[in-house]
This record gives structure tokens, C-alpha cells and sequence, in this order.
């Protein structure tokens, strides 16, 4: 796909991995739609760099836990800039302040888990399929976790959403073919929640074979290989962690 023109939506994209994808894309020539929770200030300094950069973008305001704003996020893209040509499904929680645990099992951090990093990413794919299917055909990129094939019990809910998030993207594939491609970027040590001290990044960093951290934009630079070039590439799961998935 030539990206020069093209729009693209990233969820939770104020911010971290999201920001380096929004910026990548709009150096390719994408124009951006800028969603955000709460990062109203983030996502307002990325819309000026992109307009920087010479491509049109807005930031969307919407909290995925709620289902009201999943048809919205898809209905002010395509009122504003014109189409959406690329979906991006980034925005996730994880949970650092309570146990996610089944000793710790709480239903409303389940259900909040399952629905934003899985239910949302579903329901924008429905509401904006027709969108993605028109022209040239469209691209949809999951961020996923390169953490699942080796699932962790103190991190429950988030291993069995980002689990589930696997599956909708291979079913997916299927089903979107042959308009949209539909793949997943599983990252492994990107960018560590701010909660993690120095002695546990570094014990995590050792089991990396490439003995390093990776960055946002490793994940950035694999999303925009599916979205530019991975013509004939769809139900994939890429793991950009340095080899971690292998050890």
C-alpha cells in the first residue's frame, strides 16, 4: 500500500508505542487520526507535529470502556479527514496496582481488561469495515504481547485478553480477506510501565537473547513494514522482542 495520502486511526496513540507508530506513519505521508483517553495535552502537541510534518490530523477524545464511543472514534475519522484506510488497535491497559491474580480475581478489572484490550479492538473493526474495504482495500494491525505463548499467572486478565486479541486477529484475517489484511504486532520489552524499578528492568533485559530492551520504535517500524509492504502478509503474528519468545 503507498501510505502518501492514506488515513490512519491508532488508538491510544497520545502517548508511548502509539505516539512513535502516529509519527512514523505521518513521516510516511499518512494523515492521523490521534485517539486518546485522558492525554488530551499529548495528543494535542502530536496533531501539531504531524501538521509539522505536512499531513492533516485530529485528535479523538473516548474512553473504550465505554461501547457509546467505539462508533464515534470511527464516525469523527471519517468526517474530519475522509476515510479510514488503516486501523491500528494500540490502546491497552495493564494492571500494576492490584494483583491480577485468581487470588486477586476482581470482576470489574476483568471486564474493564477484556474490554478495552480486546471487546474495543473488536467493535472498531466492525465499524469501520466499510471503510477499510472501499478503494484499494484497507489494513488492520493489533498490538498484541509476545508474553502470551508463555502466559503469567500474576497478570491474568491481561494474558487472557492480549490471548484472546491473538485469536480475533487470525479469525479476522479470514473473514476480512481478500480486501483487508489483518496481522498483529506482539511486542516483548518495549517500553516498561513506569511503575517497574531498576533491578526488575534489568533481571528482565537478562533474559532477552539480544541483551537489550527494545523501544517504541522497533514496534513503530514493524507496524508500518504490515501497513506498506506486507501486501501478501495477513494473519501474522510478529514478535518484535529481541528473541525473548524463543528462551
Amino acid at each position: 500500500m503507498k501510505l502518501q495520502g492514506k488515513v490512519v486511526l491508532i488508538t491510544g496513540a497520545a502517548r508511548r508505542v502509539g505516539r512513535q507508530i502516529a509519527l512514523e506513519l505521518a513521516h510516511a505521508g499518512c494523515h492521523v487520526a490521534v485517539h486518546y483517553n485522558t492525554s488530551a495535552g499529548d495528543a494535542a502537541e502530536l496533531v501539531s507535529m504531524i501538521q509539522e510534518l505536512g499531513g492533516r490530523a485530529i485528535a479523538i477524545p473516548g474512553n473504550l470502556q465505554n461501547p457509546a464511543c467505539w462508533p464515534g472514534v470511527v464516525q469523527r475519522t471519517v468526517e474530519t479527514l475522509g476515510a479510514v484506510d488503516i486501523l491500528v488497535n494500540n490502546a491497552s491497559i495493564f494492571i500494576t496496582e492490584a494483583l491480577d491474580t485468581l487470588d486477586g480475581f476482581s470482576l470489574d478489572d476483568w471486564d474493564r481488561m477484556q474490554r478495552i484490550n480486546l471487546t474495543a479492538p473488536a467493535a472498531l473493526v466492525h465499524y469501520a469495515r466499510p471503510h477499510l474495504e472501499a478503494g484499494d482495500g484497507g489494513r488492520i494491525v493489533n498490538l498484541c504481547d509476545a508474553g502470551v505463548e508463555r502466559p503469567q499467572p500474576s497478570h491474568l486478565s491481561y494474558a487472557c485478553a492480549k490471548a484472546g486479541l491473538v485469536a480475533l486477529t487470525r479469525a479476522l484475517a479470514i473473514e476480512l480477506a481478500p480486501k483487508i489484511t489483518v496481522n498483529g504486532v506482539a511486542p516483548g520489552i518495549a517500553m516498561f510501565p513506569d511503575s517497574y524499578d531498576e533491578s526488575l528492568r534489568a533481571s528482565m533485559v537478562k533474559s532477552v537473547p539480544l541483551r537489550r530492551a527494545g523501544d517504541a520504535a522497533d514496534i513503530a517500524r514493524a507496524v508500518r513494514f504490515l501497513v506498506e509492504t506486507g501486501d501478501y502478509v495477513t494473519g501474522q503474528i510478529i514478535p518484535v522482542d529481541g528473541g525473548r519468545s524463543l528462551v
